[in-house]
């Protein structure tokens, strides 16, 4: 895979996985009687947050399965079935369970700051957006492949965080139709992600299945 291949690869299901804009209706409701300053500056908190835990979780996590006795294949298939329940309920136009509970999203209203939980943690950095952030560094070829991981991950939530204050000004161009459609599409192609991971884990386990291209 070249580097060009694994840039578009990283960003596009980073992106997809973390979907700022499903974020933006618990946000908003999350933050009814803040004004739009205090909202950017939360919006802010939950994406350096979201950006730091995935970091942390693509540098450490091969240390961590070593440690916990977990090949890369099984976790990669566990991966691959959570964020294929995620690309099921976008696919349905709702917030999975998988990145956030309601019971999550109630406490979150009571909440004075809801920036690190449940914002950042588990709306953005969720399990499934923490798992494609460790399989794509396992699937980096070289130092150049993981530094643009982490400039994707930076990146990413970068845009999480202009979608997050896009919506703190503007809440009216949110328009519930327009985020079904775009939440179908992004389900859509983080199924196609899900089933990608998969084949690569049966890939690894026995590479007969797959011989090369004459």
């Amino acid at each position: 895979m070249s580097l060009f291949e694994y840039i578009f690869l990283a960003a596009s299901s980073l992106f997809v996985i973390v979907d700022p804009f499903a974020a933006v209706p618990a946000f908003l409701a999350m933050t009814p009687h803040d004004s739009a300053e205090q909202r950017i500056k939360t919006a802010r908190l939950a994406s350096c947050v979201s950006a730091g835990v995935l970091l942390a979780f693509a540098i450490a996590g091969k240390w961590i399965f070593k440690f916990l006795g977990i090949t890369m294949p099984a976790f990669q298939f566990a991966a691959s079935i959570v964020l294929l329940l995620v690309a099921l309920d976008m696919l349905r136009a709702q917030r999975s369970r998988v990145q956030e509970t309601g019971e999550e999203t109630a406490a979150g209203l009571e909440k004075a700051d809801i920036a690190v939980t449940p914002l950042a943690i588990p709306m953005l950095a969720g399990p499934g957006a923490i798992s494609t952030a460790i399989l794509l560094h396992n699937q980096a070829a070289n130092l150049g492949q993981c530094a643009a991981l982490y400039v994707c991950i930076a990146v990413v939530c970068f845009a999480s965080y202009w979608v997050l204050r896009f919506s703190a000004r503007s809440t009216r161009w949110f328009s519930p139709i327009a985020m079904r459609i775009t939440t179908r599409i992004m389900g859509l192609l983080l199924a196609a992600v899900a089933m990608q991971f998969m084949l690569n884990a049966v890939r690894q386990l026995n590479p007969a299945w797959f011989p090369p291209a004459a």
